[in-house]
């Protein structure tokens, strides 16, 4: 027990310094966001506000008359279509994704196991490849410049399946084989057993799917036309393009952009840790 002490010690110093590390730019970069503007581009660089000022977030999410016109950076606009689109993607890829999952992990089919490699070689695949393609048939199909042709991509997410099919797996099967010769339905095995037992690996994979969607850039940019239809970080983007040099003003947009997603995080965390490294239920 003597010579752990000094181990536990070493490893819980070496995991406050790793926090700390992770924490810090995070922690900056909310400092900055309060500075007066051009404040973090002196020399030396200044580690703390001379006074905290909310002059950035004013600006950035306050509209104001300018020269006769109203004028805003539609920031927050973007920040309700980033919900709403987050949300949708996140509750339509579980109603797809989760009874998919648990398909390829109980239930017989034909073609099962060569479709399961099928969806397994396609994950080599990056998805920057299938861009152009699904912009041109999205076109074709009139979904360019609208939140469908955002969402309808990211609905059936193949890591999504096998998450949930590896965790349904556990599931014994003898479990299911007693309701079935009870009498119940595919239906309601899979809602009234399977799912209580997969609530950790829900929770998780919505939590992956919500953030996947609220930082996804490229895409949005691709499909988005109309700035009225932009998601925060598209519209954090086109206003980088013209202030790139206003540090405390784009360090305040990355807090708004960072902040929901963090404390949704801190909110399910603990269904999240569940998920995550259990790996598995138990019957």
């Amino acid at each position: 027990m003597a010579l752990m002490k000094p181990r536990a010690i070493l490893a819980n110093t070496l995991v406050a310094l790793l926090t700390a590390l992770t924490i810090a730019p995070l922690l900056y970069m909310v400092i900055v966001s309060f500075m007066p503007r051009g404040e973090s581009s002196n020399l030396p660089t200044p580690l703390w506000p001379s006074h905290w000022s909310l002059e950035n977030y004013h600006e950035l999410l306050v509209r104001r008359l300018i020269d006769g016109a109203w004028f805003d950076y539609r920031i927050v606009p973007a920040l309700f279509n980033s919900v709403a689109i987050a949300a949708i993607s996140t509750l339509l890829g579980l109603l797809l994704t989760v009874p998919a999952g648990y398909a390829f992990a109980k239930l017989r089919f034909r073609g099962r196991e060569r479709l399961l490699k099928i969806l397994i070689a396609s994950l080599v695949v990056p998805g920057q490849v299938a861009m152009l393609p699904l912009f041109l048939i999205f076109k074709q199909l009139g979904l360019v410049n609208s939140y469908a042709g955002v969402i309808l991509p990211s609905l059936a997410g193949i890591f999504a399946i096998l998450f949930v099919r590896q965790a349904t797996l556990a599931i014994p099967d003898e479990m299911i084989d007693a309701a079935r010769i009870d009498g119940a339905s595919e239906t309601r095995i899979f809602v009234t057993i399977v799912l209580p037992l997969l609530t950790p690996i829900v929770v998780t994979l919505a939590l992956f799917m919500f953030l996947g969607s609220w930082n996804d850039f490229l895409w949005p940019l691709i499909v988005l036309a109309d700035q009225h239809l932009y998601t925060l970080p598209v519209a954090v983007a086109a206003i980088a393009r013209e202030h790139s040099a206003d540090g405390e003003l784009m360090m305040a947009a990355a807090v708004v952009t960072t902040m929901p997603v963090l404390l949704l995080f801190l909110a399910m965390q603990r269904y999240y840790l569940t998920g995550l490294l259990g790996g598995s239920v138990k019957g």
